[in-house]
């Protein structure tokens, strides 16, 4: 074995290649993986990935799918070999395939950043420029992804009751959020791997926050590590932490003392996500990923189509969470404790009598339990409960609401504060965006919600949040749900990363799916891609 501190040869890591002894290189620092090849610190693919890049330098695989920091803080010491002689390191070859070759082109062609008008463009656009593995990761949702439309769908199910003759010369949508001031009602939700939309990841989130005055939440799964998104935040800037309860307790109480160390003011648990929802998306392009002559070694018997992105980062999520918990959490921090992924009124009350801070009603954006409810309906359901059970009225200083799936507009936003929401989350149109863009996407997103919200806070006679009150909007049909066939766009979206449906995206014509349950008819292409 290599000496700790000394450099080690380029020909020296090349030897240990196998199972048996696996060494990779990654940042120049030389790492013994044999152990834990399948542990969680490996990229998508677990092991198999990883025994692609024995012997080599793993960086290239490594950098979008983990924090820099994730191979030090999970591997013992003793397996941290030491600094490798880069000049003797044998170069992996990087293949620019035909494929990405086009990718490349039509970022080449994309259109310019003004004519970008809303978060449905990003979307679009989006979906043409990243790669196939990182749009199908970002995009995909559970099953038949009923829920992932669903989401925005009930919003049209709730409609404006303006008021007029009022003094709108100024308009004013700020608020605060867990005492904290955020110039709009919503904040920028946790979403996973920024890196595989744009090298600079979770980053381009929080240098758009500190610039439009609003808050970020941290993501445990982010591929920045957590003191580059605290160390990039700006002096004074507020962030907020998603966490991920691991396994081991240990684990769990060091990530979220030291968070509350740096600053942080506020931590929500993530608690829809005892296990990973099927997405289809994402294991479908993973298992299209396959290297066939791996798939002919193992039989089509079995081969493991179940991973996917989003599975093979999260194996440490204990699934034993639960209530008894919280008690625990309150001993270790003094942060406000919030739920993330609520969905029915009888856990936002448990919620409210165990004196949490607030909830964010949310079914994961559609990628856990598919047919599970939009958060915008639930929110329907928890104010006129918790009002009948406690007296609560909405928006409540000691018990916030948030909702997070499927806002695309102000508009949405604003529904939402009028039925009681503090505030929104708001997670892939961001990530669209900087995919897209990088920071000045998310620079103009974050403008065109401030254009939208001053514009329709005029139109519905409200010139601060405080006006935007229940009797502005009619809930009525909410609950109302139709499932159908649909000509809608998240169906059409998913349906198309299917193998069987190709769409000519130049001519603007769709075709039918072979399998029969499309009926994609011609339309605008834009319309018609938007989710």
């Amino acid at each position: 074995m290599a000496q700790q501190g000394k450099h080690i040869s380029g020909q020296e890591v090349a030897t240990h290649n196998t199972r048996q002894s696996c060494w990779i290189i990654v940042h120049g620092i030389v790492y013994d993986v044999t152990e834990f090849l399948d542990a969680t610190i490996g990229a998508p693919g677990g092991s198999k990935i990883i025994l692609k890049y024995a012997g080599k330098d793993a960086t290239f695989e490594y950098e979008p799918i983990h924090p820099p920091d994730a191979i030090t803080t999970n591997l013992p010491l003793e397996k941290h070999l030491g600094p490798v002689d880069l000049d003797t390191v044998e170069k992996v070859e990087i293949v620019i395939t035909d494929e990405e070759k086009a990718r490349q082109e039509r970022i080449s062609l994309r259109p310019a950043l003004d004519e970008v008008l809303n978060l449905h463009d990003f979307e679009a656009i989006a979906k043409q420029v990243m790669a196939d593995k990182a749009w199908a990761y970002y995009s995909s949702a559970a099953d038949d992804e009923i829920t992932n439309r669903e989401n925005h769908a009930a919003y049209h199910r709730i409609w404006f009751r303006p008021r007029i003759l009022r003094d709108v010369t100024k308009v004013d949508w700020s608020t605060t959020i867990l005492g904290h001031k955020s110039s709009m009602p919503l904040y920028i939700s946790a979403t996973a791997l920024g890196k595989l939309g744009h090298p600079d990841g979770e980053l381009n989130l929080t240098k758009a926050a500190a610039k439009h005055g609003v808050i970020q939440m941290i993501p445990t799964l982010a591929s920045c590590s957590f003191d580059e998104i605290v160390d990039g935040a700006a002096p004074g800037q507020v962030q907020f932490f998603q966490l991920y309860v691991n396994k081991d307790r240990n684990i769990t109480k060091r990530i979220v003392q030291h968070a509350e160390a740096r600053g942080i003011k506020g931590l929500f648990i993530t608690v829809d996500a005892p296990q990973l929802g099927r997405r289809e998306k994402d294991m479908r392009m993973k298992f299209e990923a396959e290297d066939p002559s791996e798939v002919s070694k193992a039989g089509s018997g079995n081969v493991d189509r179940s991973q996917g992105a989003a599975r093979a980062i999260s194996s440490f999520i204990d699934p034993g969470l639960c209530w008894d918990d919280l008690k625990w959490f309150k001993s270790i921090t003094s942060m406000p404790l919030v739920l993330k992924g609520v969905q029915c009124w009888e856990d936002a009350l448990q919620a409210y009598d165990l004196n949490l801070a607030g909830v964010v009603l949310s079914n994961h954006g559609g990628r856990q339990l598919d047919f599970a409810r939009s958060g915008i309906e639930i929110l329907v359901e928890v104010t006129m409960k918790l009002k009948e059970k406690r007296g609560l009225t909405f928006p409540n200083e000691k018990f916030q609401l948030y909702v997070d799936g499927g806002v695309r507009r102000a508009t949405d936003i604003l529904k939402a504060i009028a039925l009681g929401a503090t505030a929104v989350g708001i997670g892939r149109p961001f990530l669209y965006a900087f995919s897209a863009y990088g920071p000045e996407g998310m620079d103009k997103a974050l403008q065109i919600l401030q254009d939208e919200f001053e514009m329709n806070m005029r139109l519905l006679g409200a010139p601060t949040l405080k006006d935007v009150v229940p009797s502005m909007v009619d809930a009525s049909n909410v609950h109302t749900h139709l499932v159908s066939v649909p000509t809608d766009r998240l169906y059409d979206s998913n349906c198309t990363s299917h193998p069987v449906l190709r769409r000519d995206i130049i001519y603007n014509r769709s075709v039918r799916c072979e399998h029969g349950t499309c009926q994609a008819q011609d339309q605008d292409v834009m319309h018609h891609i938007y989710l």
